[in-house]
């Protein structure tokens, strides 16, 4: 290996290090890596940082102030309520109504504050017969990442974008609706089991007697009657306009950032809050591991691996089997890691390349691997998983009966989608 390549590739594995570690602010292992890329040669100031002038970078910022301003009205007081009410109730067909509703939620929130509200609302719930508290945490909780009307999915067709984009492939789009039609396959998948698997988890109480969620206050500040409309109509003419961001060209993806300027200046939200979402930690790792991944590509490291793989692999192989293999890979080091960026951004530009390799379109493992690094709960090491199996006071052996049988199921039915919506 060339020694431009090394030290790319050093510099890489520091990073993936340092947002393993957790002893860094998220998003900061990225930035840090492009000033090292830019200190050793490895790359030009422009290289480095064009995550930042990326333009799915520009259009998924300005789509997080609008999704900001959606979770100020009362539809996520409603939903919160809603979720209490059919809980307190009991009753299987309640279970499956209630699993509806959170992933209706999850349509328009996402992340840790989502799960965290759910489980924590939920772990509150009194011991019901009807419908013990413990058979349906742990569904709920995967629940939040499992959107029915998966509308919040730009950030997610953006990374599959940058990732072509970086590693040479130029020309392939994914239209939003059709990723949203994909991740809507994984969570009618997700429902399906989720109905079925209730049945495997142990019934035992999980929250203090007497513990009454209701009189929980919802906080933050309320939006007026017409802030509420401005704001729906906002997410609306923001969705059309990804919908159609191929017949819009560059105009389209500046599209959220002047209805993020329209939302300020109407006083729906503050300049702190859209601040913080325009430069929000996630959209500093997205623009900082933009740069990281061109570097590796550009030192030819991504091309001599995806050879080898290529040549590993051979020409007779399926396309389903090269998906799977890489899908797996991407989640399962995001599993065990707790890095699904760090996880993404080296196996996907070696998937991408070794597709390029064998003569066969990358789209379907870069959207399968996108996809597959967040599919990272099979272990209770960190986060959602982690919180599910404390508070939710399971076995080890209570969580896998539920979690396995999901992963094989979602795993399986994402690469199928994916195999069959971009032939390779």
């Amino acid at each position: 290996m060339a020694i431009q390549m090394i030290i790319t590739l050093a510099i890489v594995i520091g990073m993936i290090v340092m947002i393993m570690s957790d002893k860094f602010a998220f998003g900061a292992p990225p930035l840090i890596a492009c000033v090292l890329l830019v200190l050793t040669g490895c790359a030009t100031m422009s290289e480095a940082f064009a995550g930042f002038v990326d333009k799915n970078v520009i259009m998924i910022a300005g789509f997080m102030v609008v999704m900001a301003a959606l979770e100020k009205t009362s539809l996520i007081d409603k939903v919160k309520a809603t979720m209490f009410n059919m809980a307190s109730k009991g009753g299987y067909r309640n279970y499956i109504l209630l699993l509806i509703v959170v992933m209706l939620g999850a349509s328009v929130m996402s992340g840790t504050g989502y799960y965290v509200l759910v489980l924590s609302l939920v772990s509150t719930i009194p011991y019901n017969k009807n419908l013990p508290i413990s058979k349906i945490f742990m569904p709920l909780g995967y629940a939040t990442y499992n959107p029915i009307v998966p509308v919040n999915m730009a950030f997610y067709v953006g990374l599959v974008a940058s990732l072509l984009e970086s590693s040479g492939v130029t020309g392939t789009a994914v239209p939003l609706l059709v990723y949203s039609g994909i991740k809507l396959v994984s969570s009618i998948a997700f429902l399906v089991w989720a109905v079925i698997g209730y049945r495997f988890l142990p019934d035992h109480p999980i929250a203090e007697a007497g513990a009454q969620a209701s009189e929980q206050k919802s906080e933050g500040e309320k939006l007026s009657r017409w802030k509420e409309i401005v704001v729906y109509i906002a997410f609306v003419v923001n969705f059309v306009a990804m919908i159609f961001l191929d017949k819009l060209g560059e105009p389209g993806y500046a599209i959220p950032g002047v209805i993020a300027a329209v939302l300020f200046v109407l006083g729906i939200l503050n300049f702190k809050e859209v601040r913080n979402n325009i430069a929000s930690p996630l959209i500093l790792m997205m623009a900082g591991v933009i740069g990281v991944a061109g570097a590796l590509a550009n030192s030819g490291f991504t091309a001599m691996v995806g050879d080898a793989v290529a040549g590993a692999l051979g020409t007779s192989v399926s396309p389903f089997v090269i998906v799977l293999v890489f899908t797996l890979l991407t989640s399962l080091s995001a599993t065990f890691t707790g890095a699904s960026f760090g996880s993404l951004f080296v196996f996907a530009p070696i998937a991408i390349s070794a597709c390029v390799s064998m003569g066969l379109d990358p789209t379907a493992v870069a959207v399968a691997c996108v996809t597959a690094a967040w599919i990272n709960w099979i272990m209770p090491i960190d986060g959602m998983p982690a919180m599910i199996l404390g508070m939710g006071k399971y076995k080890l052996v209570d969580f896998w009966k539920f979690t396995l049988p999901l992963y094989v199921i979602q795993i399986l039915v994402l690469c199928g989608a994916c195999v069959i919506v971009f032939p390779m």
